[in-house]
């Protein structure tokens, strides 16, 4: 990895910076795509299925009876690690349930607010070189806590995993559809694919720019995301080879991943390094992480304080304190999809099991967005009820200021209210 030593704070920026994508020329391509779907609909999907994966797309929704059948598919092993992974992040996001409390805000006026779960969501997931089913479990699992009623799932991918995941959060339909014509076909609707009311999930940079798109035009989206990345901070308490393998494991998702190492240790920036080397060609998808490693860096600073500075600067999606005192650091982070705590929390636990979502931030977008939770899937609706006593003890408030703001009406709604009462 490339080592980059005490860089002033000028030099920051352009060191920190993700890897560029043209995201215009992207769009140009997508825009076409989204617009064939939305007039041909389902013709334009086969088409799209031989044009761009060169396959035949008979049936577009795959049968009830091959997702029933996906775990006969599956060792014994695999489906009890899939349940205890489902488990966990059910008893996390369950946790985030918030019960209407009802706020007497004068005598006489109460309001409150209702969670209510979107009724029509739709997950993506990508087909590629990697069977994503965990990412079934980060985005159902909330919706079926949340009570969507209709939960659609597209993919290119047909592995019985994907299936398997799908059945047990309680996803409605599975299409056989991928790419940016997935996103078109549950944005606008065909004649097999419902249309959804928001989508979820990640995506090549056709994928997330068909999301982007179609935001503009007032479809929800989960959040903007680009490719994947961790950012480790380690001093000489963390153990080289385990900081290496964080870095490698963010590293193999693609040759676009970013990973960076910010350190004051001048004896771990060669010990990872050595590290990295080591695992790194035992690595099945080493050609990829090897890509990505090749474009990351490892940065030595003079002190703690300038390491997290930094770090807040860059605002990465999977950030690991692999520091003495994380605990006081982590009091000081507030720019993160994720944070992992300590030499033996691997961001590889958060992908899979122990609870969080790995839905997250990516490409700086943690300053301002947060990782997907139970609250990406309902709306909150706010209720109020004013008793008699009330529209007298709050009609002046409300006739003075609409009266200021010129709106007639406003005031004797409030007024014929009140002298109706005496």
């Amino acid at each position: 990895m490339k080592i980059v030593s005490f860089p002033p704070r000028a030099e920051w920026k352009q060191l920190l910076a993700r890897p560029v994508q043209e995201m215009a020329d992207i769009e140009q391509k997508v825009q076409p795509i989204l617009a064939k779907v939305k007039i041909e609909g389902d013709n334009a999907l086969r088409e799209f299925a031989l044009k761009f994966d060169k396959i035949e797309l008979g049936a577009i929704q795959v049968p009830q009876s091959e997702i029933d059948a996906a775990g006969e598919h599956l060792s014994g092993e695999l489906k009890a690690a899939i349940h205890q992974a489902y488990q966990n992040i059910y008893t996390f996001h369950a946790a985030q349930k918030q019960q209407p409390q009802v706020i007497e805000t004068m005598p006489g006026i109460k309001c409150w607010r209702k969670n209510v779960g979107i009724q029509k969501v739709g997950f993506y997931i990508p087909g590629g070189t990697a069977p994503l089913f965990s990412t079934v479990l980060m985005l159902g699992v909330p919706a079926q806590i949340a009570g969507c009623q209709e939960v659609i799932l597209c993919s290119p991918s047909n592995h019985p995993a994907i299936y398997y995941a799908a059945k047990l959060v309680g996803v409605t339909k599975v299409f056989r559809v991928g790419g940016a014509q997935a996103i078109a076909a549950m944005a606008y609707g065909t004649e097999t694919i419902p249309q959804v009311f928001k989508i979820f999930g990640p995506g090549n940079q056709y994928v997330t720019a068909a999301k982007q798109l179609l935001s503009k035009e007032g479809v929800a989206i989960d959040m903007p995301a680009g490719p994947s990345e961790v950012a480790v901070f380690a001093d000489d308490s963390a153990i080289p080879s385990f900081v290496a393998s964080d870095l490698l494991s963010q590293a193999e998702h693609g040759a676009d991943s970013q990973v960076l190492l910010v350190t004051t240790s001048k004896k771990l920036v060669s010990a990872v390094n050595l590290a990295v080397s080591g695992q790194l060609n035992r690595l099945p998808r080493k050609e990829l992480a090897a890509q990505a490693i090749e474009n990351s860096k490892i940065i030595l600073l003079e002190n703690e304080a300038d390491c997290i500075e930094l770090l807040n600067d860059y605002a990465p999606e999977h950030l690991i304190l692999s520091v003495e005192n994380y605990s006081d650091v982590a009091e000081q982070i507030v720019n993160a999809g994720s944070v992992f705590l300590g030499n033996y929390t691997p961001e590889s636990c958060g992908d899979y099991a122990s609870g969080t979502n790995h839905t997250l931030p990516t490409n700086g977008y943690a300053r301002a967005y947060s990782g997907v939770s139970l609250d990406s899937f309902v709306k909150k609706i706010t209720f109020q009820e004013i008793s008699e006593t009330g529209i007298r003890n709050i009609s002046k408030t409300v006739e003075l200021m609409a009266e200021a703001e010129s709106l007639e009406a406003h005031k004797r709604a409030v007024s014929l209210r009140v002298e109706s009462l005496g």
